[in-house]
């Protein structure tokens, strides 16, 4: 089953190339550590590069061997797909086809729907829906040509339910498991696998973030959310 090769794949992590995408914080942070733990060559993805560096240094700590790297690259992958691909090609010079990419970079907007602004809608289907979408296509030739490779979409449970006040962000959480079902009928067939990741509430700082525009909603969002998660 697809279960039994990600755990098989999964024990084959030593030396094997893990780009993480919205890799200097939250869950990307934890998810590059814990593959950098079992021998993995990390390649970091995210906007700010002082972020990005401080991240480097902490994974680094957790090296297992003396070949192990950790390479930062900085760039937004929601919004030029030439430039996306061109980093990534770069970074595959350096350490070798992607064997596994994990696609984290997201963010949320909380409140009720005309109250959100119109162009925080766009905004967020550009960073949690295309900002999947351009990190895997420009890696999913080389992955076919292998016949071999994973790439993982971190959705949310609001990309199985839609939540009171989720209006602009359960929508592009939803395009992801679209994306991910209809791409792994297309890859299967060469040995590439697809995973999609549903995580609840997690203390991360995007979710601090995204927790201070709760303040403002009613008490029936608050319940609405807790009861849900």
């Amino acid at each position: 089953s697809d279960f039994q090769l990600l755990t098989t794949r999964f024990w084959k992590l030593p030396m094997e190339h893990v780009r993480v995408t919205g890799g200097s914080s939250g869950i990307g942070k934890c998810i590059a550590i814990e593959c950098y733990k079992q021998g993995a060559f990390i390649t970091l993805i995210a906007r700010d590069e002082n972020k990005l560096l401080q991240t480097k240094k902490e994974i680094e700590k957790y090296s297992v061997n003396d070949k192990q790297v950790v390479l930062c690259i900085s760039v937004d992958v929601s919004k030029d797909y030439e430039q996306v691909e061109n980093v990534l090609k770069q970074a595959q010079e350096k350490l070798g086809p992607v064997d596994m990419l994990v696609n984290c970079a997201g963010t949320s907007v909380t409140g009720k729907f005309e109250d959100i602004e119109v162009n925080s809608f766009e905004r967020l289907m550009a960073v949690n829906y295309l900002g999947s979408v351009y990190p895997s296509r420009a890696v999913i030739a080389t992955m076919k040509e292998r016949r071999m490779g994973r790439i993982v979409f971190v959705s949310s449970q609001a990309g199985q339910l839609g939540l009171f006040g989720y209006t602009a962000y359960s929508p592009t959480k939803f395009a992801l498991r679209g994306l991910a079902e209809a791409l792994q009928m297309e890859v299967k067939p060469y040995n590439v696998y697809v995973t999609v990741a549903y995580p609840p509430d997690t203390d991360t700082p995007g979710f601090a973030e995204e927790s201070k525009t709760k303040v403002n909603c009613p008490s029936v969002f608050k319940i609405s959310i807790f009861k849900a998660y």
